[in-house]
Order: C-alpha cells, then structure tokens, then sequence
C-alpha cells in the first residue's frame, strides 16, 4: 500500500505573481478567523512569501526545474486517506493487510467508543504525518478536473502509465464523487478554499482547528499503546479535512451526521508520546455496509458508533464553546 510520489515542494514554485491587492493565505486565515489558532501543520505547508518595500506581500512563481521535484515515500495504508474508508467497500487486500498469519488483526483502525478509557493498552502505527505535499494559493491555474487529467499529468510530468498517475486519477474521482445522504464534502485545493468551507458549513467564525501531536518517532511499523487521558473536547455536527495523497496539498473535508470529538494522551512502548485526535461518528447508517468496521466487527451500519484516529495531518474543526454558548 506504499507508493512513490513526486511532490514539487520548492515554494519559489508555488506562489505566482498576483496584484499588490492580493492577500497571503496565512493572512486570509486571519481576517475570516480572527480568534482561530492556525495548526502548525497548515502553516509549515503554506508557500514562502517575499515583501516588498512597503510591506505588501508579493508572491512569485517560476517552472518547476528538475532539481526542484524529488520523491517522497508516501503512506498510502489505512491511516492516511484511508480513514475514508467507510466510504468504500473493503477490498480482500486491505483486510489481509490488517491480519498475521494466525488471522488475526494486528491492529482495528476503527473502534468503540467504550474503548477509549484510561489505562487501555492498544496496538496502533505511527500517527505522526506523512504527507508533505504543499499548499497551492487559491488563485493557480492548475486544473483539478478529471476532464482536465491530461493536462494535469502533462504538468507535472508524470507518465500515464505510472502509480502516480492513478493516484491522482484515484483522488480527483474521490472529490468529484456526490454528496453522501445526511454529509456534505468538498476537497479544498487552497488554504482559502477550505476557510471558505468552514465558515459556509458551521455558520461561525468562532472555531477551533485542532490536529493530533506527537512527540517523538517511533521506529516501529506498529506498538502498543497506553492510554493516559481521555477527554471528551466537542459534541456536534462537526468538520473533519483529511488531507489526501495529491502533487500538493488537498483536503477532503467533510461534516454530516453527530459526532463526539476526543483528544486521548497516549504513551508507547518506545516512549513516544502522542495527543490523538478521536473522532466518533454516531450515526453510521449511511456508510457502506462493506466498508471496514462493518467487516471487522460483523455489525450493520446505523447499530454503533465507531470511532477512529486521525494521523497528525488531518484536521478537526468545531464551533468553540463560546459558539455553541
């Protein structure tokens, strides 16, 4: 379930000559979210900007040289994009993958909610990201279409025949896919984008933004875990971006149906230290009866919850008390 993909991430690449009226994104995060923290992981991938003189912002765009395009592993297994997957039928691969050679599962990327407890031991992969794709301005011209895909490969130059060039195949079908019953997604190509999403589906500007940290990398695939806390931190129609395997950065954002948000402080074996994202979806009539935690757990959709971590490069964002208040 690994893949090389190529990720033009020189940020002398990314910005582009705009007119002086133009606003960075970290500067648009600002305006349209005055009193939201913006996670670290949105701004270490944001494109470099130069000032001029008197203070404006003035991005500025170049070909991508070879020197500029190099190849980066990325972890294309369940704890990427793969939290998407009730949204798709489990494949015989991706429940073997799961499993040792005794047919058992080496660790459940969903679970219950009474699961999460202080003092439970569970066996989990790294949550710390692994997706280093960069953040587009809003304004690119690059087409996100599969009309366009042609043109998007000839780009970037990537070979139609190649895993990439699935990938983004894969990806760009995933974001022109329907609305679900009950959910509303969008695939944010910006930073701006997905502000404007936000702001269009909760109805406030009031927000929290808030990622999984991890502290430390362990050095193994897959450990055992400890739970030290856990703490219930929003209850809600609440909003979810998975960011997802793309040349550069793109969220699949998502809110539909109530879900309870967690923040659970773990420790592994190893000593590395993780505050994990959990988010329980408690209405799962919609998802695909085939999808994973249903062929896991043998249940229809719609009798349980089910809950699951978030890597540190997706995002969660809810209304603040104050909002809800």
């Amino acid at each position: 379930m690994k893949s090389q993909f190529h990720y033009l991430i020189s940020f002398s690449w990314l910005a582009f000559v705009v007119s002086h009226a133009a606003i960075s994104p970290e500067v648009y995060w600002k305006v349209k979210l005055p009193n939201t923290l913006m996670p670290k992981v949105i701004k270490d991938f944001l494109p470099h900007t130069d000032h001029n003189f008197n203070g404006n912002i003035v991005p500025w765009h170049h070909a991508a040289t070879e020197e500029e395009i190099h190849e980066l592993k990325v972890n294309r297994g369940k704890i990427g994009s793969g939290m998407l997957h009730w949204y798709c039928a489990a494949t015989e691969e991706e429940i073997r993958e799961l499993k040792d050679d005794n047919n058992n599962f080496i660790y459940k990327p969903f679970f219950f909610e009474n699961d999460l407890t202080k003092g439970n031991i569970i066996n989990f992969p790294s949550l710390k990201h692994k997706n280093d794709a960069p953040f587009l301005p809003r304004q690119s011209t690059i087409p996100f279409s599969s009309k366009k895909f042609t043109e998007i490969l000839n780009h970037f130059s990537i070979d139609s025949n190649s895993n990439d060039a699935q990938i983004i195949k894969e990806t760009i079908y995933l974001c022109e896919e329907p609305d679900l019953h009950k959910e509303k997604k969008f695939c944010a190509t910006s930073l701006e984008s997905m502000v404007d999403f936000m702001l269009s589906e909760l109805g406030t500007n009031n927000i929290e933004a808030i990622t999984t940290e991890v502290e430390g990398e362990s050095s193994q695939i897959i450990q055992r875990y400890t739970m030290e806390k856990v703490e219930e931190i929003a209850d809600g129609n609440n909003m979810v971006c998975h960011k997802i395997n793309y040349p550069y950065a793109v969220h699949y954002c998502h809110v539909g149906g109530r879900t309870k948000t967690f923040m659970v402080s773990m420790i592994g074996v190893d000593g590395t230290k993780v505050k994990a994202l959990s988010v329980c979806h408690q209405d799962t009539s919609f998802w695909n009866p085939k999808g994973i935690p249903f062929v896991m757990f043998n249940v229809k959709p719609g009798t349980t919850p089910f809950c699951h971590f978030l890597p540190s490069d997706q995002i969660v964002i809810f209304p603040s008390k104050e909002a809800t208040n």
